[in-house]
């Protein structure tokens, strides 16, 4: 089998034709195949499995579920919203199959939507979603202290992953991955492995950009299999005043050449996204400037919720053209614009906090990932494109996240899909990203329907005074 022929099987799983992408994965495994053609294979069968649990509501079941909130929901309002494409959905095998999270992301969408609710209830994100005193707080610690590094917290985080009892075999050997943080200059630092559950562990190197403490234990029949990580590490606010004026093209290094190149499958230059970036940039040159008009682009797709990452072909492409996106799937797509333009770009992730503890009134945390991008002469700089413009008066707070970070986020990964350390003998659940771990026994993967993760911190010190100093 060759590239043309795999190509050929993903697209037929992304029209939805699974049965005619079963039959040739099956005729070409009876061939003799080299185990990785073999491996890409087995992994698109996986694909469509994971696909089927993603996208498993009829018409019917969507609308049972948005009259929860629309009590008086009419059928041509319903197709209407169908037809604009703000329902999420696939036609598999001729069946017309809804995504999971389609009436929920119909009100991340649609203001009519919105406005039919008959009791309208704000959405759950984040606290520095919108402007918020720490934003001001960095940018005037920032600019008294003359430091894009202010504001350290200093934390105690607890990262768990726990197995479904049964879902492994008594006496078997679960083998999990937990996320860990590497130190990232200006950023975190000061990373103290404190305990782990069980004792005997393996840290990967701090060279691994998707970093992972190793844990294996055998299960017990009757009992969930838990795994946990306690570790100390110290958060800093990023904030780079950018003068637009100072700005130049970067030369392109050794070092920064793998930041503009193309990465198949995800950040690939299609001629969709060459136009795209066409309409945006116009006749602009300045890096910085093309930078704020790709950000402002990308910021301007509303997000919704995300189906698994691993059942995507392209999410760069995914993001362009679904009308909705999350914040990796943003990333990427920002990522992919920036890069076409010649400016470095790269992805971070992990895990955003916000309170002093996880048993705090006003605490909240979740998965999230952003990014970085190089303007000369100032080097790496933060993104984050899911959180966009903040509205404010203040410019500096306006702009926060083009140039800035808050100190409520732990990074664990530095690029996306990089080998885990030890490798995983079967598929990842997650192949882009790493913020919930992995799990797995010699049976085979453990995929997310299988066990569950938690995250728990508590702040250890802050700083005394608005310097970045405790």
């Amino acid at each position: 089998m060759d590239d043309a022929t795999l190509g050929a099987v993903i697209a037929r799983i992304d029209a939805g034709d699974f049965a005619g992408a079963e039959a040739a994965i099956a005729q070409a495994l009876t061939a003799a195949q080299p185990s990785a053609t073999g491996d890409a294979l087995r992994f698109q069968r996986e694909r469509m499995r994971r696909i089927r649990l993603d996208f498993t509501l009829d018409a019917d079941a969507v609308k049972a579920r948005v009259r929860k909130q629309i009590p008086d929901l009419r059928d041509d309002e319903f197709a209407q919203w169908d037809a604009a494409g703000l329902l999420e959905r696939m036609d598999i095998d001729g069946r017309r199959l809804y995504f999971n999270r389609a009436p929920g992301n119909l009100f991340r969408l649609s203001a009519q939507a919105r406005a039919r609710r008959a009791q309208p209830t704000p959405f759950t994100d984040s606290p520095l979603e919108s402007a918020h005193a720490h934003h001001r707080a960095v940018v005037a610690a920032a600019r008294a202290a003359q430091a894009d590094s202010v504001l350290p917290r200093r934390l105690r985080v607890t990262q768990s992953l726990t197995v479904d009892a049964d879902a492994v075999p008594a006496g078997e050997t679960v083998r999990a991955w937990i996320p860990y943080p590497r130190a990232i200059p200006g950023q975190q630092q000061d990373i103290r492995l404190v305990a782990s559950a069980p004792a005997a562990h393996r840290i990967a190197p701090e060279s691994a950009l998707q970093r992972t403490v190793y844990l294996e234990q055998p299960a017990v029949a009757g009992k969930p299999t838990a795994f946990s990580v306690t570790y100390d590490v110290t958060v800093s606010a990023r904030r780079f005043d950018i003068d637009p004026d100072r700005v130049v093209a970067a030369g392109i290094t050794p070092e920064l050449a793998p930041f503009v190149a193309q990465r198949a499958p995800h950040v690939v230059f299609t001629d969709d996204l060459r136009a795209f970036s066409r309409r945006v940039v116009g006749a602009e040159t300045n890096p910085w400037r093309i930078a704020q008009k790709l950000y402002a682009a990308v910021d301007a797709i509303p997000w919704a919720g995300a189906r698994e990452y691993s059942t995507i072909s392209n999410i760069s492409d995914y993001a362009l053209h679904a009308g909705h996106a999350d914040c990796g799937q943003q990333t990427l797509l920002l990522i992919a614009l920036l890069r076409l333009n010649g400016i470095p770009a790269r992805w971070q992730s992990g895990m955003m906090h916000y309170g002093d503890s996880a048993a705090a009134d006003d605490a909240y945390w979740n998965l999230h990932d952003w990014g970085q991008l190089y303007i000369a002469p100032y080097g790496w700089i933060p993104m984050d494109v899911t959180f966009g413009r903040l509205d404010d008066t203040d410019p500096a707070v306006a702009g926060f996240y083009l140039g800035g970070l808050d100190a409520y986020r732990i990074a664990f990964n530095d690029d996306y899909s990089r080998p885990l350390l030890p490798a995983k003998t079967h598929f990842r659940s997650e192949t882009v990203d790493l913020q919930r771990g992995e799990a797995e026994w010699d049976g085979g993967n453990l995929y997310f329907d299988q066990w569950d993760y938690d995250f728990a911190w508590q702040l250890l010190s802050t700083p005394v005074d608005g310097s970045g100093r405790h």
